[in-house]
């Protein structure tokens, strides 16, 4: 029965992040950014009840990674496309174009780059399962990071509204321009820290404690705007680990 117990809590990611995916579909991107949260709460503890268990196995990895493609890869890909679409509609000027044309590009061919983010999730987590390197650190950001990230953008429009997130949000190339970043960085070849602690020590995990409580500030402060600024951070930490390291 304990053998089962991690590959269950995974369906369950599987299962809400097959929900998030009909939410996003449907265009309720508040609902589907809140079962892509849960889905990537219960990926970090499929993971950990392995390890605690002593029950790992490859049929566990191979699930994992096939529930992170629907939760942390297609889910978001339809939320950045939906935002896209939504974008196109409202910063394009209708007397530009007749309305014919206007559907056609925006709902029919536009939007439709913001799958990209699917693809290099899923090309991301393929290397991860065959990368030896990525046992206690990552290369390259990594899928729930990627995806919580990017479901932040619709949260910060519908929460917390303001002139410059519409600006910036509602802008079709500026979303085109942060989905080529958001594949590039889940593919870049940069080592990223893990939220794995071995030790207590804080000399051995120092860039893990000092990103953990500027994030739970940025989060009290600044809510989902926090959220990008959480991932921004987490690659600067990690940049500079890595030049320290390499001195």
């Amino acid at each position: 029965m304990a053998r089962f117990i991690p590959n269950f809590i995974t369906l369950l990611n599987l299962l809400f992040g097959s929900i998030a995916v009909v939410f996003a579909v449907q265009g309720n991107l508040s609902l589907a950014a809140g079962f892509v949260i849960l889905g990537i709460f219960l990926d970090f503890f499929d993971g950990l009840a392995a390890r605690v268990l002593k029950v790992q196995s490859d049929i566990g990895k191979q699930l994992d990674s096939l529930a992170d493609v629907v939760t942390s890869g297609l889910a978001p890909g339809i939320v950045m496309m939906q935002l896209i679409n939504m974008a196109c509609l409202e910063f394009i000027p209708k007397n530009l174009w007749d309305e014919t044309e206007i559907n056609l590009t925006s709902e029919a061919f536009l939007p439709l780059l913001g799958l990209i983010v699917t693809l290099g999730s899923a090309y991301r987590l393929a290397k991860f399962n065959i990368d030896e390197r990525q046992t206690n650190s990552f290369i390259g950001l990594p899928t729930p990071a990627n995806a919580l990230w990017i479901i932040s953008l619709p949260l910060i429009l519908i929460y917390q509204p303001s002139e410059l997130a519409f600006d910036i949000l509602l802008n079709p190339f500026i979303l085109i321009v942060l989905t080529l970043i958001s594949v590039f960085l889940l593919n870049a070849p940069i080592p990223l820290f893990s939220l794995k602690f071995k030790t207590r020590s804080f000399k051995a995990n120092s860039e893990r404690y000092v990103f953990l409580i500027v994030s739970i500030a940025l989060l009290v402060t600044l809510w989902f705007v926090a959220i990008p600024l959480i991932i921004l951070l987490y690659l600067i930490i990690s940049l500079i680990a890595n030049k320290r390291k390499n001195v």
